[in-house]
């Protein structure tokens, strides 16, 4: 059997069923490429547009006037600035020794004394009654105590009734020696060289043992005394020398030499009471006076710092604008420690590069800069 062929109206009429089948796809295809193709030429055209207005800005923007600071290699300290307060190098109390009546007060509060300079009478009358009884009763046994050694060596009385009148000589004259103790404690004398900072005798006032007299301050040289923090404890422990201002003598600036230590903090705030040494001749250094001490913790050397008010920081980015070629170069940096208006540059930022220290809050990237002047030293920008 032959086999069976399609007429040409056959195949015809097939191809005509599936137009209305093909022609949605083939609308979407092109849809999708018109669509493509207009993408493309709107992107270009916003970058056309986009670069046509930055140059337009770039042509009208005036050139920026600026002053430049070479970066060189510098020396920045870590340093911690706490409070302190001024001690007394020694603070002593002065307490009686013995029961009497005061009878005369030879110093006032805020007097210099020197060491062993008399500051009060208490009435003696009572102990040089004594003194003459014990001197008695001394000479009394010394007077025994000779006619008895006569006998003595005459073999007239037993060695035992000599060593017995010995023992009375003997305790005779501790007795003696103990009122003339006695006798000179009337007289209360400073134990040190200072300041009477309190009296608290008075004449006519009766004293007990360990009533208190008055309270010497030793000033000639002081104290000053801060807390460190716990973890700073070790960074200081070497220290020599400590710069402190005082504010009550208008921000005077002296040296305190280390001096002590301690091995445990003084309070719950976990400070550890650290001593100074500082030399006061003059006396103008009070105790309780308030003072600042800048302690350095470590000093670094050939690093690059620039100051603080140049870091330009926006959200989450900090940078610098350096001059390259005439026009502004932004420069992102990394930070490290502060030294009062100067901040250390650990990455970003090289020697020998020329940072924008005035004018650079006015200007961005690329920016056509005039260069004013340019220094060398970072204190100038202060001036």
């Amino acid at each position: 059997m032959k086999g069976h062929k399609k007429s040409p109206t056959g195949l015809k009429y097939t191809l005509l069923a599936k137009i209305p089948t093909v022609l949605p796809v083939l609308f979407i295809f092109v849809l999708i490429g018109l669509i493509v193709g207009l993408s493309g030429t709107i992107k270009g055209e916003k970058l056309r547009l986009k670069a046509e207005k930055k140059e337009a800005i770039s042509t009208k923007q005036p050139t920026a006037n600026v002053v430049l600071l070479d970066v060189n290699p510098t020396t920045i300290q870590d340093r911690i600035n706490l409070p302190g307060v001024i001690e007394p190098w020694k603070k002593l109390s002065v307490l009686a020794k013995i029961q009497g009546t005061v009878i005369e007060m030879n110093v006032s509060e805020g007097d210099k004394v020197a060491k062993g300079q008399v500051i009060a009478h208490i009435d003696p009358a009572d102990f040089l009654i004594a003194l003459e009884g014990a001197r008695a009763t001394f000479e009394l046994a010394a007077a025994n105590q000779k006619r008895t050694k006569t006998l003595f060596d005459k073999g007239i009385i037993p060695p035992a009734e000599m060593e017995t009148i010995e023992a009375q000589v003997k305790t005779s004259k501790a007795e003696l020696k103990k009122a003339q103790l006695m006798l000179s404690r009337c007289k209360i004398t400073a134990p040190i060289s200072g300041v009477i900072r309190r009296l608290d005798a008075k004449e006519g006032l009766l004293l007990n043992v360990f009533d208190p007299i008055a309270e010497i301050l030793e000033i000639d040289k002081v104290k000053a005394v801060v807390g460190i923090p716990e973890s700073d404890v070790a960074l200081v422990r070497n220290i020599e020398d400590v710069a402190l201002t005082i504010q009550a003598l208008n921000d005077r600036e002296i040296v305190g030499r280390f001096h002590f230590l301690a091995s445990s903090p003084d309070n719950g705030a976990r400070l550890y009471r650290l001593e100074l040494e500082i030399d006061n001749k003059d006396n103008c250094i009070l105790p309780g006076m308030f003072f600042r001490a800048q302690i350095v913790k470590r000093t670094i050397k050939d690093t690059v710092a620039v100051p603080l008010f140049t870091v330009i920081k926006r959200q989450d980015r900090q940078y610098v604008y350096i001059e390259e070629n005439g026009v502004a170069r932004q420069l992102p940096v990394e930070l490290g420690i502060i030294e009062d208006w100067r901040v250390q540059v650990t990455e970003g930022l090289s020697y020998g590069s020329r940072i924008v220290v005035e004018g650079h809050r006015d200007i961005d990237q690329g920016h056509k800069l005039n260069v004013v002047r340019v220094i060398n030293d970072p204190l100038e920008v202060l001036l």
